[in-house]
């Protein structure tokens, strides 16, 4: 139970973790919009007004009334019936010392009438850049609006007309759909909200500067502005923002030069992620059982066929014994048959080996006799015939040659002994080259032999080198026979401390699943009863009583390369 239950708990967590990321984002793209929304609306309602105090000023009457040469009572009656008919708030002149002159609210206990607004931001702007806005509290009516303000001049005279607009309709609209929505300052200090409790408390702390100059333009006089908490638990990072289990988008506000704020509670959307949580639990459980149900069917299912198969199986591998001795049986026989075979062909081939050193020995001195006859001859002739010197010169040459090859052949028949001796490498190269040049001519081709100038020593049996170079001469002559412009080299270098002699052929090549196997006893690629077998298996023998090395490298239609390394002798003696 432990593994379905912390897969169900680790699914819930997966789902719960990627619900919430969803939900968030979407309630993000959801601020975004009320944002838009937002911003809109209070950029139209600032705007309604903010041609107004310019177009006021524009008035003789309030012209007059700056100026000092208009009754103050016109003003005031103007600016009333201006303020009714646009709907502001309040519609007010300011003299350049900052004393009100004329309003439109002249005739009520709050009248501005008298009042001095010259420390407010929206004055000394409007002075100072011909435009000014500002939120806050009236010190008069303790009522908060927003103001804008335009300069207004009059000959050499200055001053300001001001209009109070009354946001509070945003705010009751907000409330009505309960929309989490609020409007902040250039300072962060909430002054609009959905909420009542955010009413004039600041988004993150206030710095000593900015809460000095509030307390200077006296902006929220009297709600205790230094006493909140902020709203936020951490600033905001871009347009995200987090409080007390809510998050919240903020956006500028170009019209006001402040902020609005988008919030949505945490609440519901963790809610969700919780349910979709549940449902991935479940889900998983779910999963996890039917996947146990299958499990213990087929645990069920395989538990009544094992009897069978275990039968089966016996069966199976008793029938394989039997096969396998079987092939066993017929295996050794064909062995038998085979080993059979080789022997007789062994007995066969030391018969002719017998054969050849009594024939070699038995025409030594008919040959010898043949040279002696006509080097007689030849000293006899008198006078002296060209032609008849040339033609015995030619017999006794062919004479020498068939001296030479019966002197290689008896070399090679006799049996060495076992000692080993310092031993030139060149001497018995070139010997096994004389031994299979008969071979080489039938075939075509002429080895070409390559050997340093200098000596090559080395301890081995001078005969036994020599029949393991001839056997690889043979070897290579044979692949070539059947592949015409064909190659045969041998090649003698030294490498280090080793002395190597390279056989190579431009022939047929040996085939990749019988490279492995061309030094076995017996094995043969030849055709039947033109070889043994035993020639590669006898030169990798000869070569490891000299502490040497056979390496065969083979590629179908490539060629084949044989190298013999043996070590070099320590001392530089001279060879036999």
């Amino acid at each position: 139970m432990a593994r379905p239950l912390a897969l169900a708990g680790l699914s819930a967590l997966l789902v719960w973790f990627i619900a919430q990321t969803l939900a968030v984002n979407t309630a993000r793209r959801e601020l975004d919009q009320t944002l838009l929304l937002t911003t809109r609306a209070v950029e139209a309602e600032v705007e309604r007004l903010r041609a107004l105090p310019a177009v006021v000023g524009e008035d003789a009457r309030i012209r007059d009334a700056l100026a000092g040469v208009g009754p103050l009572q016109d003003a005031n009656t103007y600016l009333e019936a201006v303020a009714a008919h646009v709907g502001a708030e309040e519609l007010f002149l300011i003299n350049a010392e900052g004393d009100t002159i004329a309003a439109s609210n002249w005739n009520t206990d709050g009248s501005y009438i008298g009042q001095n607004y010259a420390f407010r931001p929206y004055f000394q702007d409007a002075i100072t850049e011909g435009q000014g806005q500002f939120y806050a509290i009236g010190v008069t009516t303790g009522i908060p609006g927003y103001f804008l303000a335009a300069r207004v001049e009059v000959g050499g005279a200055e001053g300001v007309v001001a209009v109070k607009q009354d946001l509070s309709i945003l705010q009751d609209t907000w409330r009505a759909a309960e929309a989490d929505i609020a409007l902040a300052d250039e300072h962060g200090v909430v002054f609009l909200s959905a909420r009542p409790d955010w009413q004039y408390r600041p988004l993150v702390n206030l710095t000593p500067d900015a809460l000095a100059q509030l307390v200077t333009t006296r902006a929220y006089e009297g709600v205790g502005l230094g006493e909140t908490a902020p709203l936020l638990t951490e600033p905001p990072v871009g347009g995200d923002a987090r409080g007390r289990n809510w998050i919240a988008r903020i956006g500028a506000v170009p019209a006001t030069g402040g902020q609005v704020v988008a919030i949505r509670p945490l609440g519901a959307l963790q809610l969700m992620a919780f349910g979709w949580a549940v449902l991935a639990a479940l889900a998983a459980l779910a999963v996890a059982a039917t996947v146990k149900a299958l499990e213990q069917r087929r645990q069920i299912t395989a538990l009544r066929l094992s009897q069978s198969e275990k039968m089966e199986a016996m069966v199976v591998a008793r029938t394989a014994d039997l096969a396998r001795e079987v092939d066993a049986r017929r295996q050794a026989e064909a062995d038998l048959r085979a080993t059979q075979e080789a022997l007789i062909h062994a007995e066969k081939m030391a018969a002719m080996g017998r054969m050849s050193a009594a024939i070699v020995h038995e025409i030594s001195q008919p040959l010898a006799a043949m040279e002696a006859t006509l080097s007689a001859a030849e000293m006899g002739m008198k006078p002296p015939d060209a032609a008849t010197v040339t033609r015995i010169g030619k017999a006794r040459d062919m004479i020498r040659r068939m001296q030479r090859t019966t002197k290689h052949l008896k070399s090679f028949a006799r049996k060495e002994n076992a000692e080993l001796s310092l031993i030139d490498l060149r001497t018995p190269l070139k010997s096994a080259l004389d031994l299979v040049l008969p071979r080489a001519k039938v075939v075509g081709v002429t080895p070409d032999i390559q050997v340093p100038e200098g000596k090559v020593p080395v301890m081995a049996g001078a005969v036994r080198v020599e029949q393991v170079i001839a056997n690889l001469l043979l070897n290579a002559l044979d692949a070539i026979e059947a592949k015409p412009d064909s190659s045969v080299t041998v090649t003698l270098t030294t490498e280090g401390d080793q002395a190597l002699i390279e056989v190579c052929d431009t022939g047929v090549g040996i085939s990749e699943q019988d490279l492995p196997r061309v030094t076995d006893p017996f094995f043969s690629t030849k055709l039947t009863g033109e070889g043994l077998g035993l020639g590669l298996a006898i030169c990798k023998a000869i070569l490891t009583d000299f502490r040497g090395t056979l390496d065969i490298w083979s590629a179908p239609e490539q060629g084949t390369r044989v190298t013999i390394a043996l070590p070099i002798a320590e001392k530089k003696e001279e060879t036999r």
